[in-house]
């Protein structure tokens, strides 16, 4: 069309020459077409299942988190409290790195959310006094979107994926060359005017993080020089970053409100800063100059969470299985249909917390409440509970993080 750019639609009644219809052939009013609204079935779907789970002890991230965190993460691995053991591998390897003048080797993170998978990647870049660029696994659906890319590295960049294990099959072929030899290539053409040309990229490093680490490839896995888990934090370790946040946010805090709120952040730091805010606020509401342990406890009960960091949800579930089900064991299904959840959020978000603390257990034949969970709730055993908890008791199983026994003579020491 003259007076076009190439690729823009002329809309009706802007420079077409025409009006857009309001009346049809019998003179009668057309109906307004209707808008588009700007929310998808499929998003009401997941803002629905959101909401029935408590935001307030939840690891994924909220748009508070990420407002908030950016002042409270620590830049350097002195800094870093927790995961001495990772620490300490990085540690020797970024030193290696730098006395060579080499970038450091692919890292890959996996582990719960909240335990500071993306803390850990910026701190690599700041060890490594390196630029970082952030972006996540779904993000990356197209060809060019890698290519576009890894053209903005520079020489020692950290490139970090987050949920990697998200990549489509392509992004993923497509970034091999670039991860093991540092070359990427590229198809131009069709049929027999097909060429491929290989392009040479700087030496980066590459930092996954991904919450489902059997969901990635074993052709991506082995690709990474590092493979770090990330565990949950002990009490002692999650009072070090509640202190640590409070002294960053000014708010003075005794030791008794600093251990109360470490004991109720599930072991997650994520949480444990989030539940800080809260006590912080609920001391400003009642005109307190310095948190104590009474005002910390009473700000956590006030949200409805208990003393072991258990919030409405994770209750409701453990009554359910003692009230509607004499403690187990109940099917995954049954129970999900019970509660109203689909089986993948109950087996993903529900019970990880539950199992780890030893408020249920899983069995071959379903889900059971423990005897921790019959005195944490208050309730009473029957002898008939009682029995079936001893019975699934006595079924050992194979402990791999055991210790090792001390050698029997005549035998050495592995």
């Amino acid at each position: 069309m003259p007076g076009k750019e190439r690729g823009e639609r002329a809309l009706p009644g802007k420079g077409t020459g025409s009006k857009p219809r309001t009346k049809n052939a019998g003179g009668a009013p057309v109906p307004a077409a209707p808008r588009e609204t700007k929310t998808s079935i499929e998003e009401v779907k997941v803002n629905e299942n959101l909401n029935r789970r408590s935001t307030l002890l939840s690891c994924q991230e909220s748009s508070a988190d990420l407002k908030s965190e950016q002042a409270v993460r620590p830049d350097r691995l002195g800094e870093y409290i927790g995961q001495t053991r990772l620490k300490s591998m990085l540690s020797m390897s970024i030193n290696a790195a730098k006395s060579r003048g080499e970038a450091l080797d692919h890292v890959l993170f996996y582990g719960p959310p909240g335990l500071g998978k993306t803390t850990l990647a910026r701190v690599i870049a700041n060890e490594m006094q390196a630029r970082i660029h952030l972006t996540s696994g779904p993000s990356l659906e197209r060809p060019r979107d890698i290519i576009g890319l890894v053209h903005q590295l520079e020489e020692g960049d950290v490139l970090f994926i987050d949920e990697i294990h998200r990549l489509s099959r392509i992004a993923e072929e497509l970034l091999y060359p670039a991860i093991e030899d540092f070359v990427i290539d590229l198809t131009t053409g069709k049929g027999h005017a097909t060429r491929t040309m290989r392009l040479p990229l700087p030496k980066f490093t590459l930092v996954g993080a991904t919450t489902k680490a059997g969901m990635l490839s074993n052709a991506l896995r082995d690709r990474f020089g590092f493979v770090c888990r990330l565990d949950f934090y002990t009490i002692e370790e999650l009072s070090g970053i509640v202190a640590r946040t409070a002294a960053i946010l000014n708010v003075a805090m005794e030791a008794e409100a600093v251990e109360a709120i470490a004991r109720r952040a599930r072991g997650t730091p994520r949480i444990a800063n989030r539940l800080v805010r809260l006590v912080r606020d609920f001391g400003h509401y009642q005109g307190a100059e310095i948190i104590d342990g009474a005002t910390a406890s009473a700000a956590l009960d006030s949200y409805q969470v208990d003393a072991l960091g258990l919030d409405v949800t994770d209750r409701r579930l453990i009554e359910i299985i003692i009230d509607n089900y004499d403690g187990g064991p109940v099917g995954l299904e049954t129970l999900a249909a019970t509660i109203g959840e689909d089986s993948d959020t109950l087996e993903d978000v529900w019970e990880p917390f539950l199992i780890q603390r030893g408020f249920i257990q899983r069995t071959p034949r379903g889900r059971m409440a423990t005897a921790f969970a019959y005195q944490h709730l208050g309730r009473a055993m029957s002898a008939t509970v009682s029995s079936k908890i001893l019975l699934n008791s006595e079924v050992k199983q194979l402990d791999l993080f055991a210790e090792k026994l001390p050698p029997q003579s005549g035998q050495a020491e592995v």
